[in-house]
């Protein structure tokens, strides 16, 4: 592994495909740090060029001031040290938020591995597995349990503003947005609130701006 001189840069994978890179790009720029990006297009496994710049062989990667982070949850965790606020403010809800984050962290396998996420991609919907559906409404009970709690009239999990619990929620919701489960009336405007986003929005648009040799079959929905 190479690791050039210290520098500010936020390594990413395409962002199309990589929901990991979406989430540390989210929390790097909602509390504003100044960081240099560099794309590296995912080969849809193994990608060389990744372990060629990163510690773990993964995106993301951020180089910040010296300091070297390479896991999405660890650099929200470095964005919330420079901005507090990306954690609600009130010690119980900020030990909910890190709970639930730390539950998408962790788990979700099956769900993960029947919705890859595909930015721009919107497929018919299907049937899913007992165990992608016990996924699915887990999410869905978490949302609305942490909505009712601590959402007030906002619009995010914690109010009107994103925090780091949307930040770790948004590959799922875009994964929604392609694969079109069926949702809750309350869950499919949560949804729809994070889409809007004007972040999330910037990395759609990036993301469709993408070089078309960049995409992967088996995430487009076409079979070999």
């Amino acid at each position: 592994m190479a690791i050039g001189a210290a520098q500010n840069r936020l390594y990413l994978g395409s962002r199309r495909y990589s929901s990991w890179s979406l989430r540390a790009w989210l929390a790097v720029r909602l509390v504003g740090l100044d960081v240099e990006e560099q794309i590296i297009p995912l080969a849809g496994g193994s990608t060389p060029a990744v372990k060629a710049v990163s510690p773990s062989g993964m995106v993301p990667f951020l180089q910040h001031d010296g300091a070297m982070i390479w896991d999405s949850l660890a650099i929200l965790e470095y964005c919330a040290e420079h901005q507090p606020k990306l954690w609600p403010a009130e010690r119980i809800a900020r030990a909910h938020a890190r709970a639930i984050s730390a539950e998408m962290h962790a788990g979700f396998r099956e769900l993960r591995i029947a919705m890859p996420m595909s930015c721009d991609c919107v497929f018919a919907p299907q049937a899913f597995s007992p165990a992608v559906r016990a996924d699915l409404e887990r999410i869905e009970a978490l949302w609305a349990q942490t909505r009712a709690r601590y959402a007030g009239v906002g619009v995010f999990l914690f109010g009107n503003e994103m925090t780091g619990a949307d930040i770790m929620y948004a590959p799922v919701i875009s994964r929604f947005l392609t694969y079109q489960p069926a949702l809750s009336a309350d869950s499919a405007a949560y949804v729809a609130a994070v889409r809007a986003h004007p972040l999330v929005e910037s990395w759609y648009q990036a993301a469709a701006a993408e070089p078309p040799e960049w995409r992967i079959d088996r995430f487009e929905g076409i079979k070999p």
